[in-house]
């Protein structure tokens, strides 16, 4: 047997008892709060356990109050028009002087203090990319110089190797910098995303300036060879480079090995999933770094002992090679985390589980769960819930003997609207209370989680 339920117009007799908030009923009928003080007021209980009770009006007392003090229905739509007509303005004049302030700002300087940024270069990934700033600094001048002694087509290669490296660097630093910025109405979610944004940036300019200017000076050395100065300063400068770019590897090394052994991964999956990427890219160049002076090395000490300058220029092919291969995988892995990839299977799945395991879930469906960057992760489902749980949830909260005279004493339509209107709007802020424990319970289990979106089905 098929139940067919009749559509009922409800009309004022059946909405009357309908709530509103003070904010609504000032915003939405243009009234002042010493207006809504003669009004019958109700105290309604908060859906969350950390907040107050609130105090709502009846609709229809409100509407009539309306009514009372604009005198008509017109009077009090031309009154909305007007007010909606201020607000445009103001939110137009308030646009106007953010962008005044914003260039004011830049004229003269933000005072700002601006401790904590500058403690994130104390410690971490801003440490590492400081340290990379200073000594590859001092190892691009120094082999510049040698460079200019020699002419040597690879210490070339080194030196731009060396000023791509300091750039790229000071990009990273930006990039931490304003990763740190707090979020706005603008950015809800923050500007983390800056880190790896900087970080493709510097994959970038590794292939164009670093690669790139590697390979033409090889390639104009093998078509137009010229005869090499001696070799002894530019060996000594290859080694000092060598001990400070190694200690500068050793410094990434260190530092990605404690960060992965706190997130329970190995070194090889901590660098290729990119958690880290300025120091991912701290790591990649010095370690290029290294490999490249030890072929640049190689093919001058060739070029040494048989005097044939085509050793030399194909030193430099290597490095422009090598400096390829690390900006094409720095390019991947950033445009993957910036394109917004999903977190491990296995993490995913202890995510589902944990809400499959709650009674009051009945399923989930189209669970998607992204990484953020810096081990911070959007997680969002839609839930079916299971009505009968989330009931008997709020009848355990409720005196069953009270409720049944309650139901007991219903005789009209207006009575039955009113005592499905009480306990329905009860039944959803439970159910309001279980979204929010359940979003709970999720950040406590996995802290990587910061932003939960649970759709109700």
């Amino acid at each position: 047997v098929k139940a067919v339920l009749k559509k009922r117009e409800y009309g004022p007799k059946y909405t009357q008892n309908n709530f509103i908030t003070g904010v609504r009923a000032i915003n939405e009928f243009c009234l002042k709060s010493s207006d809504l003080d003669q009004l019958r007021k109700i105290k309604r209980r908060s859906p969350h356990d950390d907040t107050e009770t609130f105090t709502v009006y009846l609709r229809s007392d409100v509407e009539a109050k309306s009514l009372e003090v604009w005198g008509s229905p017109e009077a009090l739509a031309r009154e909305r028009k007007r007010r909606k007509e201020a607000e445009i303005e103001y939110r137009e004049n308030l646009f106007r002087n953010q962008r005044l302030l914003k260039e004011y700002k830049e004229f003269f300087g933000n005072t700002k203090p601006r401790s904590s940024t500058a403690a994130m270069f104390l410690k971490g990934p801003g440490k590492v990319v400081m340290v990379a700033i200073c000594i590859n600094g001092l190892n691009f001048f120094f082999k510049l110089l040698a460079w200019v002694y020699t002419g040597s087509a690879s210490m070339f290669s080194e030196a731009i190797h060396s000023l791509a490296d300091t750039c790229n660097q000071a990009l990273l630093a930006l990039g931490i910098s304003q990763s740190a910025r707090t979020p706005d109405p603008s950015h809800p979610y923050g500007f983390t995303n800056m880190r790896y944004i900087a970080s493709l940036i510097s994959g970038v300019g590794i292939f164009m300036m670093g690669a790139g200017l590697s390979w033409y000076h090889g390639i104009m050395g093998l078509l137009h060879p010229h005869p090499i100065e001696s070799l002894l300063w530019a060996y000594c400068i290859l080694a000092g480079s060598l001990v400070s770019e190694g200690a500068t590897l050793l410094v990434a090394i260190n530092e990605i090995r404690r960060s992965a052994r706190a997130k329970g991964l190995s070194f090889y999956q901590y660098v290729v999933q990119s958690r880290d990427p300025s120091t991912n890219v701290v790591l990649l160049e010095d370690a290029a770094a290294v490999l490249s002076v030890a072929v640049a090395a190689t093919c001058m000490g060739l070029t040494s002992l048989t005097g044939n300058t085509y050793y030399d220029s194909l030193g430099s092919l290597g490095v422009g090679t090598l400096l390829g291969t690390v900006s094409a995988f720095l390019i991947y892995t950033n445009t993957e985390a910036l394109l917004g990839k999903s977190i491990q299977p296995e993490q995913l799945q202890r995510l589902t589980e944990l809400l499959e395991s709650d009674p009051v879930v009945r399923a989930i469906h189209d669970v998607k769960a992204t990484d953020m960057g810096m081990s911070k992760v959007r997680f969002k489902a839609e839930v079916d819930f299971d009505g009968r749980v989330v009931t008997r949830s709020y009848l355990e909260k409720q005196d069953i003997e009270q409720l049944l005279q309650e139901i007991q004493q219903v005789k009209t339509l207006e009575e039955l609207e009113a005592f499905m209107l009480k306990h329905g709007e009860n039944i959803i802020d439970t159910l309001g209370a279980e979204v929010d424990r359940l979003e709970k319970d999720l950040k406590q289990r996995n802290p990587d989680v910061r932003h939960v979106d649970l759709e109700i089905l």
